[in-house]
């Protein structure tokens, strides 16, 4: 156990007592006063503090147990007394960290005894036999309790931590409802990004393929009518004319290729169907097994298809891998995909490899991405998300 846990083990106790007695007090004065003119004021300035003191166990509990609380939504800015004692008596924060203070008492009370006084006393048991030399079963009793206590002090005082840090995450950090509002926010924010530069893409492809191409049928069409106009051979009209018919074929599979990654066709007839053209393409053999019996919303099935795309392209370009699996099934009311290779492993969020991206875009339809990849072995990416958005 980390030396942080034991001093936060040990200062727990007289923290909570200032903690309840601070709630406490608050409360108790303001509900005495709340019939008379500064009663809510009162309650409203102590909630406010104890606002702050939960941002202050949250600071404490990531220095000493390492856990990141994310902070919650800063208070809403309220000008004027009447609005600002109504915004902190309506704080759900500020009530939270209240609660927190408040049950924090008795388990930094179980916290502290099976941390500090437990191994205490079978140290204690332990010395007390070898100085005061008792009867044989005593001795026996003594030494094996006092060890059987310091064997399952660690794992009890890694429990008390969990708990510790798990009342910490519920109650210090933002509440559900925050939270979605934040990933909505986020999520939003990334939908109208990718929105403009996947705009300036297909703007960039347009102008610098597919125009392109046109023009230059254009000038070899041209060239051709100057050829009949002129005195020039059949052969040479007929080597232009099917110049042009080249770049004419050309200029139509770029098209239908940005046409494509815009909306793919394979999705008319559903996932179950689009997948294996996906699989079909990979650069490795790919085993799909597809358990869809009924069609999520035509955005999730966008999604899931891109993400398996990219994940496939990922797996022939950098895994070094030989095969490669897909396993799409829906699990109650979420479609699950599971995508594994048999490649050298070791794939990390964030070290180039895309799947920052796609976390970001399954983030946009409240999915989720998993990924195990140990540094000798398969990986493996998990992909939820809701069948319904």
């Amino acid at each position: 156990m980390r030396p942080g846990a034991i001093v936060f083990a040990v200062t727990g106790i007289p923290l909570s007592l200032l903690g309840m007695a601070y709630v406490l007090a608050v409360l108790y004065v303001g509900g005495l006063l709340s019939l008379t003119v500064i009663g809510l004021p009162v309650l409203a300035t102590g909630l406010y503090g104890a606002r702050h003191l939960g941002r202050a166990h949250a600071r404490l509990m990531r220095t000493l147990l390492g856990e990141d609380i994310e902070p919650p939504a800063p208070p809403a800015v309220a000008p004027g007394a009447l609005r600002w004692i109504r915004s902190n008596l309506s704080d759900v924060t500020a009530w939270r960290s209240a609660l927190y203070l408040m049950l924090r008492l008795p388990l930094d009370l179980i916290a502290f005894v099976v941390t500090v006084a437990l191994p205490a006393f079978g140290v204690w048991s332990i010395v007390w036999t070898v100085i005061g030399s008792p009867a044989l079963w005593l001795a026996v009793t003594a030494v094996l309790g006092g060890l059987t206590v310091l064997a399952f002090t660690p794992a009890a005082a890694r429990t008390m931590m969990r708990v510790h840090r798990l009342l910490g995450r519920k109650l210090l950090g933002p509440s559900t409802s925050q939270l979605r509002v934040r990933t909505l926010e986020r999520a939003r924010t990334l939908a109208f990004t990718e929105g403009a530069r996947d705009l300036k893409q297909v703007e960039r492809d347009l102008h610098d393929g597919t125009q392109a191409q046109l023009v230059a049928i254009a000038m070899t069409l041209s060239l051709a009518t100057d050829t009949l106009d002129g005195e020039s051979s059949t052969g040479r009209t007929g080597t232009l004319i099917a110049r042009a018919r080249t770049q004419t074929d050309t200029a139509i599979a770029e098209l239908r290729r940005l046409i494509d990654g815009m909306s793919p066709a394979a999705l008319d007839r559903g996932l179950a169907d689009a997948l294996p053209h996906v699989t079909g393409q990979a650069g490795v053999p790919v085993a799909l097994t597809v358990d869809l019996p009924q069609r999520p919303d035509p955005v999730i099935e966008r999604v899931a298809y891109f993400c398996v795309a990219e994940l496939l392209t990922n797996v022939s370009k950098h895994s070094g891998a030989t095969k490669a699996s897909v396993d799409a099934r829906l699990v109650g009311k979420v479609l699950r995909i599971q995508v594994q290779d048999d490649g050298r492993g070791g794939a990390t969020i964030g070290a180039g490899s895309g799947l920052s991206g796609l976390r970001e875009r399954l983030t946009a339809v409240d999915g989720t991405l998993g990924l195990h990849s140990p540094p000798a072995g398969s990986t493996t990416v998990v992909l939820e998300m809701p069948v319904r958005i």
